[in-house]
């Protein structure tokens, strides 16, 4: 079992993904912006983080930004998901230090199969 936070500001996303992946046997924390976000990783373990990139406040590019210049959590494993499709947004994403990005809508199921794939590789 994976610990996994969620940072959406769509609670319909949130809960969403929340429910996908407490099915998958993950336990989840879900918060609505980047500082709740950042303060989530500061305050419990965490095996992967699940980043909206459009949220008020920090964005999910600052808060993967943070996260790799911290010693702590420079390898924490970071998926963004996002309705940005644009190939330069995509690069963005990964310059800022993600390892996987999901473009919304996405299916529940890839997802899943996205964080196990993720999971599975850091475990290694």
């Amino acid at each position: 079992m994976a610990r996994v936070l969620i940072a959406d500001d769509d609670a319909d996303i949130r809960d969403l993904v929340a429910f996908k992946l407490n099915q998958g046997g993950h336990q989840v924390t879900a918060v609505e912006d980047g500082v709740a976000a950042l303060r989530a990783v500061r305050e419990q373990p965490l095996d992967l983080v699940l980043l909206d990139i459009r949220m008020p406040g920090l964005s999910g590019l600052d808060v993967c930004r943070r996260l790799r210049s911290c010693d702590e959590t420079a390898s924490l494993p970071v998926i963004l998901i996002t309705a940005r499709s644009q190939e330069g947004d995509v690069e963005l994403g990964f310059a800022a230090g993600a390892d996987d990005y999901i473009v919304k809508p996405f299916s529940p199921r890839e997802l899943s199969s996205r964080v196990t794939a993720l999971l599975t590789r850091v475990e290694r």
